[in-house]
């Protein structure tokens, strides 16, 4: 389908506090885009104002150039599924999906047409005649998609859908969205707080915080290259160690100090302060036997292993006293390592990035057990 293009021009919300912060953002057209965040980062309301549930207090929303400000919600050519789905239990699967056709004065054939050519783009069209309590969770998700699609939106809103499923009904339906999103072709803004689900679907995704945009960009950019440290906690699993910046080398190349080893890093040394973190993700990390020599070796003891069924998780504390977690995959090879055992822990220069700045995520617990900022009752 054309159009889609969503462009948010210095777009603020404020109920009793700015929930949204003038934040400038393009999406476009076909594309699958994420806005990631902990509860009270503004990126449902953002969604709600595309939407138009809620109206700007300034700036613009703009659909395939069009300004939606004055637009009413039933007359923009988006559609919202909503994590409760919000299905009409009392109504047949067809008649769910037929719902928002039935003011549209098609004929009979056409609205059947419309209908089952969504039911089978869901793969419902057998479940046609249950209600929503005969289905399960991942069904009933199914029926507020189709219902959602069979209007042949410009733009797809989705907010938190597969939030109430089970993990491992979410992983199957995490590649179904995906797969199903190229097929229909349309803009597809998806709001998680979850960082797998939005690195496995999206074309692009934003990170916010505090009602600002942190940082965008593609999911490998993001999770290899975070902004700060805020991004780096937040996406994924990262060891964050405060380290001091000695020395800064061509390009973004530094050497920093960990306690009492120097480290060579190759990337973001050009732009951190002198004071601040050194980040490399678990899987990066390379144990190796206590007394391995080389550059970038830190000494470190075990302190647990957590068995996670396709890998193993190693918990080390370095002997410059921080923390920090290495992910061995469970490929078949014997796993030496016990509870106390020495080791050396090897931190190769091209897995290590400075940070400029920024509050790790897990250290915004307070924050992040805010709700989402609403309206207040009137």
């Amino acid at each position: 389908m054309a159009g889609g293009r969503i462009e948010l021009v210095s777009l603020t919300k404020r109920f009793a506090e700015v929930a949204v912060d003038n934040i400038d953002l393009q999406i476009a057209s076909g594309e699958f885009f994420s806005l990631l965040g902990p509860s009270g980062c503004g990126k449902t309301t953002t969604l709600r104002l595309i939407a138009g549930f809620e109206q700007p207090t300034s700036g613009k929303i703009l659909l395939d150039g069009q300004d939606l400000s004055a637009v009413p919600p039933h007359r923009r050519n988006v559609n919202t599924v909503f994590q409760s789905y919000a299905l009409f239990p009392f109504l047949t699967v067809f008649d769910n999906v037929a719902f928002g056709l039935r003011n549209k004065r098609l004929s009979k054939a056409e609205l059947h047409k419309r209908v089952y050519s969504t039911l089978d783009l869901v793969k419902l069209r057998s479940f046609e005649k249950r209600r929503p309590g005969q289905l399960s969770g991942g069904q009933q998700q199914r029926v507020a998609l189709g219902r959602a699609l069979v209007l042949q939106p410009s733009v797809l809103l989705l907010d938190e859908p597969l939030g109430a499923l089970d993990a491992k009904l979410r992983r199957s339906l995490k590649v179904e969205l995906k797969a199903l999103q190229e097929q229909v072709g349309i803009t597809f803004l998806y709001v998680t707080h979850d960082q797998e689900e939005a690195l496995t679907m999206s074309d692009r995704l934003a990170v916010m915080r505090y009602g600002k945009i942190v940082q965008i960009g593609a999911p490998t950019q993001v999770y290899e290259a975070p902004a700060d440290t805020y991004v780096a906690d937040f996406l994924g699993v990262s060891n964050l160690m405060p380290v001091d910046v000695v020395s800064r080398g061509p390009g973004s190349q530094a050497e920093v100090r960990l306690g009492e080893w120097v480290l060579a890093v190759d990337h973001g040394g050009l732009d951190a302060p002198d004071h601040s973190h050194a980040v490399i993700r678990p899987e990066r990390v390379r144990i190796e036997e206590f007394g391995s020599v080389g550059p970038n070796r830190v000494p470190a003891m075990v302190e647990r292993l957590v068995y996670l069924g396709s890998a193993t998780q190693v918990h080390l504390r370095l002997a410059s006293g921080t923390d920090i977690q290495a992910l061995l995959q469970n490929d078949g090879g014997q796993n030496q390592l016990t509870q106390g055992t020495p080791v050396h822990v090897h931190l190769a220069p091209d897995a290590l990035r400075v940070l400029s700045g920024g509050t790790p995520a897990a250290d915004l617990n307070a924050a992040a057990a805010e709700p989402e900022v609403m309206p207040q009752a009137s």
